[in-house]
């Protein structure tokens, strides 16, 4: 049985040209423990994709499972962390990361001490009473992935947390959620648009195809673990994105014609 299993998801959405489809019978399954990155072109419906599977609108058709269950309109067992901003600029660091706690009403002294622990776990230690106004970009967002593990979700979405930070940044990053996740053994599903990104953080990343998204192929990373961005220098790692861009440059095409074609 996989942590979460996506079957046949199908969206739509009204426009005033008529229904737009978004996504077509997408199924994928993410093992415990596993990192699978979902890449595609703009317009592919990557966020719509995670959109449902985190809950927040509802498919056409098709089913959500987390450990076989049905979760079509969210689960308590997923986390979500975002590519906009998402800390709370009247709070510190460490009551950022601990308000979850504080809303499901763990004591002070208990939510604390996991805030504590969590900040540590992504490197901020000595910025506990700092503020998000504070903090770098990389900064904050580790303080929003902090926030979203105080829950102790089962699976961790993230949809393009890095998409503001510049290059350098986000493989460091990288390799911080690659610690992250080794430890915790945790269940993650990227969407992404950075191919690099998906390499190197993941155990398969699933090319989807232009709108109406469905998922073109399925690619193995088949890079040794533990892994950091130095993995990035190797031959293997540069035939993988390769690899994936192969597959990947024929969707970007078809959605650069279409924008293209769209009168002004």
């Amino acid at each position: 049985m996989s942590r979460l299993a996506v079957r046949r998801l199908t969206k739509r959405f009204a426009t005033p040209q008529g229904p737009l489809p978004a996504l077509d019978e997408v199924s994928l399954a993410v093992e415990e423990g596993e990192f699978l990155s979902i890449i595609g072109p703009s317009g592919c419906g990557k966020s719509t994709l995670f959109n449902i599977v985190g809950g927040l609108i509802e498919a056409d058709a098709g089913e959500v499972l987390v450990d076989g269950a049905r979760a079509d309109r969210g689960h308590r067992d997923i986390g979500m962390v975002f590519q906009e901003e998402s800390t709370f600029p009247w709070l510190t660091c460490i009551e950022n990361v601990a308000f979850p706690l504080e809303v499901a009403g763990v004591p002070r002294r208990e939510r604390l001490q996991r805030a504590a622990d969590l900040l540590h776990l992504v490197g901020l230690d000595g910025f506990a009473e700092r503020f998000p106004a504070e903090l770098s970009g990389g900064m904050r967002q580790r303080t929003a992935i902090a926030r979203t593990l105080a829950s102790r979700p089962k699976i961790l979405l993230m949809d393009e947390p890095f998409a503001s930070l510049d290059e350098q940044t986000r493989m460091l990053l990288g390799d911080k959620i690659l610690q992250i996740c080794r430890t915790l053994n945790q269940t993650t599903l990227l969407i992404t648009h950075n191919i690099t990104e998906a390499v190197q953080l993941s155990d398969r990343v699933a090319v989807m195809s232009f709108r109406p998204g469905r998922i073109k192929r399925t690619v193995a990373i088949d890079l040794p673990r533990p892994r950091d961005s130095d993995i990035v220098s190797t031959d293997r790692f540069g035939r993988l994105v390769g690899e994936i861009w192969n597959e990947l440059r024929g969707e970007a095409l078809r959605g650069m014609s279409e924008s293209e074609s769209v009168p002004a």
